[in-house]
């Protein structure tokens, strides 16, 4: 029974996650650019010699390629909703999406 209220409750947050419209990137906790998600291009994110190729698609974002070795951000895969992200720690670049009318935050932690 718990199973059942735990894919239901993950499949009912999914859906109900609200589609963004900025692309937010971050490289040492710091804004790197701010981007239209409906707008298709190709982002080289220079840090150091560390570098993140991040593709803005269709309404849709990912990290193509990193120079990391975990390779934790390109498995990622494609994000489109406000509130997900792209992390890649060992680079120092978050790539997220922001909310229609501003950053929608689901919490705040200190």
């Amino acid at each position: 029974m718990l199973v059942i209220i735990g894919i239901g409750s993950s499949v009912y947050l999914a859906m109900s996650k609200t589609s963004g419209d900025k692309v937010l990137i971050e490289v040492n906790g710091e804004l790197y650019g701010k981007y239209n998600l409906y707008e298709d291009r190709e982002i080289e994110v220079e840090n150091g010699k560390n570098i993140n190729h991040v593709v803005i698609k269709d309404g849709r974002v990912n990290v193509e390629s990193s120079s990391c070795r975990n390779q934790v951000c390109v498995d990622t895969g494609w994000i489109d909703k406000a509130g997900e992200s792209i992390i890649c720690l060992p680079n120092r670049v978050v790539v997220s999406i922001e909310g229609k009318g501003g950053g929608d935050y689901d919490a705040v932690s200190n």
